[in-house]
């Protein structure tokens, strides 16, 4: 897609991540730097959300103090600017890509049972059509990695791409790899198969200046 640059950063071997949320995310954060930069993303134009586990969409404008911010109580993130760019950490919860090529708007969310519960991918999708005037059958949605059965028992992934349906994208534009975090521990952190202690995959999407 023309002018759009996204990504979804992997594990990095050898960086020792059994540790809590925080200190993980600190001991990857020069990882997660020199990977941003090989996709032409700096770090100080990135925004990012607190990640609670809820539905909150927050709308990344220069008025709303966006690029190097940390919003709090947000799980979701969706702007129009171009150079400004946005970032989620997952770790068996799903991040779901979304991009309005018309409208030049995107958006990323953090899904997992609860925040897919909420309906937290349609919020998002809602959110760029009140606010930027996205047409939801223009929207494209990418389903990242995530667990999935047998290895949990609830397919948030199934309900994510249904959910985004609903909202009005067409189905033959709401994609899922169908990787399963679990699937391979040199590529993926999976909080479950980890008890808690690993690092974060790190998803990010914005249009280039």
């Amino acid at each position: 897609m023309d002018g759009l640059v996204h990504g979804f950063i992997l594990k990095h071997p050898e960086i020792d991540v059994k540790t809590d949320r925080e200190t993980a995310l600190h001991r990857l954060e020069e990882h997660h730097i020199a990977q941003l930069k090989e996709l032409g993303i700096s770090r100080s134009d990135l925004a990012t959300g607190q990640q609670v586990h809820g539905n909150n969409v927050q709308i990344c404008t220069p008025e709303s103090g966006a690029v190097d911010t940390r919003y709090p109580d947000t799980d979701g993130l969706v702007t129009s600017t171009p150079g400004q760019f946005l970032g989620i950490f997952v770790a068996d919860c799903a991040a779901v890509f979304m991009a309005d090529p018309v409208k030049k708007v995107c958006g990323l969310v953090h899904s997992g049972k609860k925040g897919t519960e909420m309906a937290i991918a349609p919020v998002a999708i809602e959110t760029m059509m009140d606010h930027f005037g996205s047409n939801p059958e223009d929207i494209i949605v990418q389903v990242a990695p995530c667990i999935r059965p047998p290895e949990y028992e609830v397919n948030f992934a199934f309900n994510i791409v249904e959910n985004c349906v609903s909202a009005g994208v067409p189905e033959s534009q709401v994609f899922d790899c169908g990787v399963c975090t679990t699937s391979d521990p040199n590529r993926y952190y999976s909080y479950r198969k980890e008890k808690g202690k690993t690092g974060r995959l790190f998803a990010v999407i914005g249009w280039q200046e």
